[in-house]
C-alpha cells in the first residue's frame, strides 16, 4: 500500500519516465505530480488528459462486449463491475502517454498519467508496472 507521492516517485523509476501525475478525471485537478510536464503547464496538462480520460469512459463504443450479453445495469446478473476502460495509451512521435484508471473511494475517479520517452521506454513494462502501482495506491 502506498500514498500518492510514493506512487509517483516509483513511477519515475521506469526507464524513459519523463513525468507522472495523479489526476481527478471529472474536474481535471492534479492530486500530485513529479518530473516534467508535457507542454510545460501542469494545470493544462492535467485538464487536457482528464478530458481524454473522461471521453474514453463516457462513450459507449468502449463498453466491454460482456455488458451487451443479457440484462444490463448495476446488480444485473453478469453485469460488468467498474469502469469500462482500464488504460488509455497515446503514442506520439517522441513519447508515450499512459493513463491508468484507479479505483477511488469518492465520487468521480482518478487516473495515473505516465509520460514516457519513446526511445528509452518499454511500453509493455510500463503498463505492467503502472497497473501494479494503481492496485497498491491508497486514496483516503
Amino acid at each position: 500500500m502506498s500514498g500518492i507521492d510514493e506512487c509517483l516517485r516509483e513511477a519515475m523509476t521506469l526507464p524513459g519516465a519523463r513525468g507522472a501525475a495523479l489526476v481527478e478525471w471529472i474536474s481535471g485537478l492534479s492530486l500530485g505530480r513529479t518530473g516534467e510536464t508535457p507542454g510545460g503547464d501542469p494545470e493544462a496538462a492535467a485538464a487536457e488528459a482528464a478530458e481524454l480520460a473522461r471521453m474514453a469512459v463516457e462513450h459507449a463504443v468502449f463498453e466491454p462486449a460482456e455488458s451487451f450479453d443479457g440484462p444490463s445495469g448495476p446488480g444485473a446478473p453478469g453485469a460488468v463491475k467498474g469502469l469500462p476502460v482500464e488504460d488509455v495509451i497515446i503514442v506520439t512521435r517522441t513519447g508515450y502517454h499512459l493513463l491508468r484508471y484507479v479505483e477511488a473511494p469518492f465520487d468521480g475517479g482518478v487516473f495515473l498519467h505516465l509520460w514516457l520517452d519513446r526511445d528509452q521506454a518499454n511500453l509493455a513494462l510500463a503498463m505492467r508496472h503502472v497497473r501494479d502501482l494503481a492496485e497498491r495506491l491508497v486514496l483516503v
